[in-house]
């Protein structure tokens, strides 16, 4: 069975969806899963409504905008009398029920329970428009597959009961579903992290022991570097797993960071191809005896640089660092790099949920802190060590690291 996962871009207006048809035309459109986002900037308008929600403020014409937005979508793929208008029209209808009827003053979980609806209405819209033109797929809720803990907006997976229920699926079908999504043990919604559709296309590859895992995108493949940062980049055709790891941890955005494991244990190769160049190779990652290790350029801004020194005077030891991880583990706030001395530690970090003056509220008590925010962290993979005085050109450097051939700078935006 092949899984090919479509991207909010793939699907943000009807011709973009019609060209869903043509790529899965083009590819043989059997034996196949679609893992699908939501459509186009959906997910940041659904967040919006969810903010307006905590703010006690009216959400009702963003939800109209959202809603109307997708009508104009089906009304380029389907008549006028095709049931999917119902069908959108009762997923905008339980949105708004569970915001009216909901107690909980949970953000994360409210969060969950409505982003998770562009996923919903997206591929309901491209599971009918396909078996409209006579290719046969089942939908299915991705929430009664992928079973996670109750960690709302970052949920773990359950590996023995979702392995067991993707199996039950008949390989011999095609079938539609959301990617971003599964549930609890309560069966509420719980989201996988932002960006996660890639995510959940892995965890259906290795579950179902996939021949091969695409992801649909609107570049060629995986770049050495961002084109829209990054000058004279060029397309990696194969590299390794392990080489698309360190990237994705490095933060490429082409690759979401937990979709490589899954395929490497076993040994599913993964695509990364242009839904506009069907027929082009794209990139292709796995174990192959020409993976390139080619110099790479990765760009993360809007980072937060700490450096945290003891106010007693006492070395930075195990138990100092061990107590600020157990806070940055408490407020979900992500380490892209650290580095320490005798005196004081340094990290990088990258604050999804907005935790950062939580943070600083437990540590300053013990730590002195300075902090530079909107920040960014500049890596280069594979870097030639004989020529690398171009990167600190007109940079101003407040932290540097080099390993393994991977040099890291945090540079003052």
């Amino acid at each position: 069975m092949k899984v090919f996962k479509f991207g909010g871009a793939s699907v943000k207006d009807a011709e973009n969806v019609k060209n869903v048809a043509l790529v899965l035309e083009n590819q043989s459109f059997e034996q196949c899963l679609l893992v699908v986002s939501a459509m186009g900037k959906t997910t940041n308008a659904l967040e919006k409504i969810v903010e307006l929600y905590f703010q006690k403020t009216s959400y009702h014409n963003e939800v109209t905008e959202i809603k109307q937005y997708h009508i104009a979508i089906a009304e380029g793929l389907f008549q006028k009398n095709h049931p999917i208008f119902d069908e959108i029209s009762i997923f905008f209808d339980d949105m708004e029920s569970f915001l009216r009827r909901n107690k909980s003053p949970n953000y994360n979980f409210v969060y969950d329970q409505v982003v998770s609806c562009g996923e919903m209405i997206s591929s309901k819209i491209i599971s009918e428009y396909l078996n409209d033109l006579q290719y046969q797929n089942d939908w299915i809720d991705a929430r009664d597959y992928i079973k996670t803990d109750n960690t709302y907006r970052e949920g773990a997976i359950h590996w023995d009961i979702t392995s067991q229920k993707i199996a039950e699926l008949d390989k011999q079908k095609c079938f539609v579903t959301q990617g971003f999504i599964g549930s609890d043990d309560n069966s509420f919604t719980v989201t996988l992290g932002r960006e996660g559709s890639d995510y959940s296309a892995a965890i259906f590859a290795y579950c179902l022991d996939a021949v091969s895992m695409t992801i649909w995108k609107d570049v060629p493949g995986v770049m050495t570097g961002d084109p829209r940062k990054f000058e004279n980049v060029k397309l990696l055709s194969n590299i390794s797993y392990e080489e698309a790891i360190e990237m994705a941890y490095y933060g490429a955005s082409v690759i979401h960071p937990k979709t490589l494991q899954p395929l490497q244990q076993k040994n599913i190769p993964f695509y990364v191809k242009s839904f506009l160049h069907p027929k082009d190779a794209g990139t292709k990652i796995g174990n192959s005896d020409i993976n390139q290790n080619e110099e790479s350029y990765i760009l993360k801004d809007n980072q937060i640089l700490l450096h945290i020194d003891t106010k007693d005077f006492s070395f930075i030891a195990e138990e100092h660092i061990s107590e600020i991880f157990s806070y940055l583990a408490k407020y979900k706030i992500k380490v892209s790099l650290i580095q320490n001395s005798a005196i004081s530690l340094a990290i990088c970090i990258e604050d999804k949920y907005g935790n950062q003056n939580l943070l600083k509220q437990d540590l300053k008590s013990k730590f002195n802190i300075e902090i530079y925010e909107n920040v960014n962290l500049f890596t280069v993979r594979n870097v030639n060590l004989e020529n690398m005085e171009k990167f600190y050109k007109n940079k101003t450097i407040l932290l540097e690291q080099l390993s393994k051939k991977t040099l890291q700078m945090i540079t003052q935006s």
